[in-house]
């Protein structure tokens, strides 16, 4: 199912479309559009998950990046 909606862009926007279909990159105008909401999508669930993570508190562990990937590799 698809719905049309008319949007207004900067000139500058609409160019930034237009180049990507015209280089082959995208199919059509709604193929980047969709990929833009998909995105956005994406970055409204992280900071969700962002915002959740920042609620839960100050973790007092003292486990550098580095000790986890170490700890990640040695579980494969």
């Amino acid at each position: 199912m698809t719905a049309k909606a008319s949007i207004s862009l900067t000139d500058e926007h609409a160019k930034m479309i237009s180049d990507a279909v015209e280089s082959g990159e995208y199919a059509s105008t709604s193929e980047v559009i969709r990929e833009a909401l998909r995105d956005w999508r994406q970055k409204q669930a992280v900071g969700v998950l962002w915002d959740a993570g920042l609620s839960s508190g100050f973790n007092e562990r003292t486990e550098t990046i580095d000790d986890i990937k170490k700890a990640a590799r040695q579980a494969r």
